[in-house]
């Protein structure tokens, strides 16, 4: 090469790559438990849901892009092999299959990672399905801060896209309970659904608050005269365990679980919100614009409800890759984290 093109620039670059900042936490897991320890657990509550379906309803399907057993639908594949369809790394081609058997008369449930869905599949999504109102459920495992994978995994924007999204119902449930119940009802909605998964061993936390699943509904898990935490997702789980530790302070908290996040639940949130001088506290497993937080704020906005208010959630921006315990307490995320945020603001 010429020596006024030398190989090797002493130019620096424009661009650099981002500093990940080193792991505080001594652990390796990229994937861990998001609950405690000591919880109830059931596995793949998703895809055993599914077979119960199967059993009585001949046009439950399954398809997934490559990640059967990472989204918890092989179970569904080794007991209805027929009925289970392999699509392989081709999202936008699983959708398109999705929706020829929801045409069909089939009730297809198409299975990948949230962010392959809400990036790769969107147009898919929107035109395929959406448009045409087609039953086809899309059921997307490793939500928001799930994994400790990084940006290329990591779907923390995916309720925004997708609640921009016409005819799309969204749901981001709690635990294990949360999931099977929803399977079961979104199985019956006549519409398109996006459901976020939780996979592998789930906690199982409303089993005890005799709750159920109702499709459109926030419900009140735990009441309080403090503060209003409205949660999604697994913040859901770590609410109750704030509410419970925040009590031993002084600080009285009521806790409404709100799994869906479109269309949502305008009445129960604003008659929420308007009970008491209570400080409003959401709380979501997704980054703080486009999601849950924005849609509660929006919506009290609209109905003329005026309350101090506050948000939990991820930051607008690509978050680190690490150990996911480590993540969790970076990003604010943990029950102590939650409680310090929570205290502060009561104090103001």
């Amino acid at each position: 090469m010429s020596e006024h093109f030398p190989m090797h620039s002493r130019r620096k670059s424009k661009y650099e790559p981002r500093k990940v900042p080193e792991s505080k936490v001594a652990t390796s897991a990229m994937i861990a438990s998001l609950d405690s320890e000591g919880r109830d657990t059931i596995a793949a509550p998703f895809g055993n849901a599914l077979i119960e379906l199967a059993k009585t309803r001949d046009d439950i399907v399954g398809l997934s892009a490559d990640l059967s057993k990472y989204t918890d639908l092989h179970v569904f594949a080794k007991a209805y092999p027929d009925r289970f369809y392999q699509m392989g790394m081709a999202e936008q081609l699983m959708i398109s299959a999705a929706a020829g058997l929801a045409r069909e008369g089939f009730t297809p449930f198409a299975t990948t990672y949230a962010v392959f869905a809400s990036r790769r599949a969107y147009d898919f999504i929107c035109m395929a399905i959406a448009e045409e109102n087609l039953p086809v459920k899309i059921c997307c495992a490793l939500p928001g801060l799930t994994t400790g994978y990084g940006p290329s995994h990591q779907a923390t924007e995916d309720l925004a896209i997708m609640r921009g999204m016409p005819n799309l119902t969204v749901l981001d449930p709690c635990d294990a309970i949360d999931t099977m119940q929803a399977t079961r009802v979104i199985a019956d909605h006549p519409g398109p659904v996006y459901m976020r998964l939780l996979r592998g061993q789930v906690p199982n936390v409303l089993g005890e608050y005799d709750y159920q699943f109702k499709l459109g509904k926030a419900q009140m898990i735990h009441d309080g005269s403090d503060v209003l935490f409205i949660a999604s997702g697994f913040m859901t789980m770590r609410v109750l365990d704030a509410a419970k530790a925040l009590a031993k302070d002084g600080v009285s908290c009521a806790v409404l679980h709100s799994p869906t996040i479109k269309p949502l639940d305008v009445e129960t949130i604003t008659r929420e919100a308007a009970t008491g001088a209570r400080l409003v506290v959401t709380a979501e497993n997704h980054s703080v614009t486009g999601g849950l937080g924005e849609a509660v704020a929006a919506a009290l906005m609209r109905e003329g409800v005026h309350v101090s208010f506050r948000q939990i959630g991820l930051p607008d921006e690509f978050l680190d890759a690490g150990a996911l315990p480590t993540l969790h307490q970076q990003y604010g995320l943990t029950v102590d984290a939650i409680c310090t945020s929570v205290k502060t603001w009561v104090s103001e």
